[in-house]
């Protein structure tokens, strides 16, 4: 089975900017560990399409380990912004830093010695183990999970199934070219063995694959119903001095959008208090919603415009030369695309 599916990966391999081909790997030409463990941990939780230029603006600003270790915090998740899940970021300097002060820029070549580095876990530490050292270790994302799931009909809903979905998966990786066959896996559920519509008639695991015979494939993986996400509500305020400059606040390092610049406001929470920057004229000019992986967010969007004296109780004037939309995360975007047209009117 492992031959099949290599043989098609040989031919059908995803061509990623983070990827070394397999006819370039069975030439001797080795991953970059640093690329491999930067594309593992923006690809958490996001899709390829996502991650792509994100990658290719990283490792042109930051294109080894140490450059990224050396990078200034600010710099570092502004870079980040949009990208979501944020903790990842800051995760992703503590990182690079241990490897550089621990290990002498050199990421370990075992899952068990990467799992002691900040912000990997049991499914990177085996990615960055298999792709960047050959070493026969499972790796089990989304991708791999319904692949295996079809493969021998599990139908046991996830995450209850993860534990046998891991062990199924571990029983066939093999010894030889265990990186390609991980990177097969996934991809072969990337652009195969897909959530909708499998093609499986062009899959090299259709003759072995139970859920095809039984003509369960496109039901499978079973999954639990989810919870019903909860709301909170808030109230971000946007400012902007009489010299064009805009109000913004660092957040704090734990928690949500940890690290990350912002407008000043309230807590989330169902009944969150005002909690205005200083006294001014604010106004109410709309509502910004975003969806967080545990619960809704609504802020009621309040702007005001402000003397060149003003003395906010909280953040700092960014000149309107240093302001950039971009550098904030999507949903301190979506607050500034309201508040603008009552503060920058046409």
């Amino acid at each position: 089975m492992c031959r099949d599916l290599l043989d098609w990966y040989d031919v059908h391999a995803r061509q990623l900017p983070w990827r070394v081909p397999p006819a370039a790997r069975r030439a001797g030409v080795r991953p970059d560990p640093y690329r491999v463990w930067l594309s593992e941990v923006m690809l958490q939780q996001t899709t390829v399409p996502a991650v792509k230029g994100y990658f290719r603006r990283f490792t042109e600003t930051w294109p080894t380990v140490e450059a990224l270790a050396a990078a200034e915090d600010g710099a570092v998740m502004e870079a980040w912004a949009g990208l979501g899940y944020y903790a990842r970021a800051r995760n992703l300097l503590k990182c690079a830093r241990a490897v550089v002060a621990e290990h002498g820029g050199r990421f370990p070549e075992t899952a068990e010695g990467l799992r002691e580095l900040p912000g990997i876990g049991p499914y990177t530490s085996a990615a960055i183990a298999a792709i960047a050292y050959d070493a026969p270790a499972t790796v089990v994302d989304g991708n791999v999970e319904r692949v295996m799931a079809r493969l021998h009909d599990v139908h046991t809903p996830l995450p209850a199934a993860k534990g046998e979905l891991t062990a199924l998966a571990a029983a066939l990786t093999p010894e030889a070219r265990p990186g390609d066959y991980a990177q097969a896996v996934m991809d072969l559920g990337a652009t195969i063995c897909t959530p909708r519509r499998p093609a499986c008639g062009i899959c090299p695991w259709r003759t072995p694959c139970a859920a095809r015979a039984a003509g369960t494939a496109p039901e499978l993986p079973a999954k639990a119903p989810k919870a019903v996400k909860p709301v909170r509500l808030g109230h971000a305020y946007v400012a902007r001095r009489a010299d064009g400059a805009w109000l913004l606040e660092r957040r704090p390092d734990k928690g949500l959008l940890g690290g990350m610049l912002g407008w000043p406001g309230s807590d989330w929470s169902a009944a969150p208090a005002p909690a205005p920057p200083l006294a001014a004229d604010w106004r109410t000019v709309g509502e910004a919603r975003h969806t967080f992986t545990h619960f809704h967010l609504r802020l009621a969007v309040e702007v005001a415009e402000l003397p060149e004296g003003a003395v906010p109780a909280r953040g700092s004037f960014v000149p309107v030369a240093d302001f950039r939309p971009a550098a904030l995360p999507t949903v301190m975007r979506k607050v500034f695309d309201i508040a603008r047209s009552a503060l920058l009117p046409d």
